[in-house]
């Protein structure tokens, strides 16, 4: 693993463990030598991780649309930042330059992104993992719904199984290196990844 794709909030949500979970993430990432990709915003826990990771001497890669450039909430002190034209170009590129994709607490943004590619992995189109960090239970009502759709019959249970949750982005982290994915679910692995 060489790159951690990181989802999270544009805003610093209500509760403070949220925000010091985002400084740890983008600290201990550096720390690791692993390189940061996220949305390339300034604002809110994606800044704050982005902050953390630079000031920790890492390696940040920003990938943002031209018209959210334009609107001044790009972050402009990165190691890099790569400007897209849509929304779905730039998920598509995150994608590409990540060796896993971890959700911190985020709003609906952070959801729609890591369902994507939770989506994509269980269909065989990647091999990465995707996984939450549960910052103060933030995720206990998702995971609960998950679970549900296996219950209901909509998701064989190895797919929601092969989602991570931690209580810190270090055991997520952890539990990332060691990851093996199941077979995809129409049982045909792909050639190669494919977004």
């Amino acid at each position: 693993m060489k790159s951690v794709c990181i989802y999270c909030g544009s805003s610093p949500g209500t509760d403070p463990r949220f925000m010091e979970e985002a400084v740890a993430a983008g600290t201990l990432i550096a720390r690791e030598g692993l390189t940061l990709v996220y949305g390339g915003g300034r604002v809110g826990l994606m800044g704050a991780v982005a902050d953390a990771a630079l000031a920790a001497g890492g390696k940040v890669v920003g990938v943002m649309p031209a018209d959210l450039v334009s609107q001044e909430i790009a972050h402009t002190g990165l190691t890099e930042l790569v400007v897209v034209n849509s929304m779905h170009e730039r998920k598509w590129r995150m994608a590409e330059l990540s060796d896993g994709f971890l959700c911190l607490p985020g709003g609906p943004g952070t959801f729609e992104e890591i369902f994507e590619q939770w989506t994509w992995a269980l269909l065989g189109f990647h091999a990465k993992p995707c996984g939450f960090v549960n910052v103060s239970g933030y995720y206990d009502l998702l995971r609960a719904t998950i679970q549900q759709m296996a219950d209901n019959g909509f998701i064989a249970q190895q797919y929601v199984d092969m989602l991570v949750y931690a209580d810190s982005t270090a055991e997520a982290i952890e539990r990332f290196r060691a990851y093996v994915p199941p077979p995809p679910k129409w049982g045909v692995a792909p050639v190669e990844q494919r977004y």
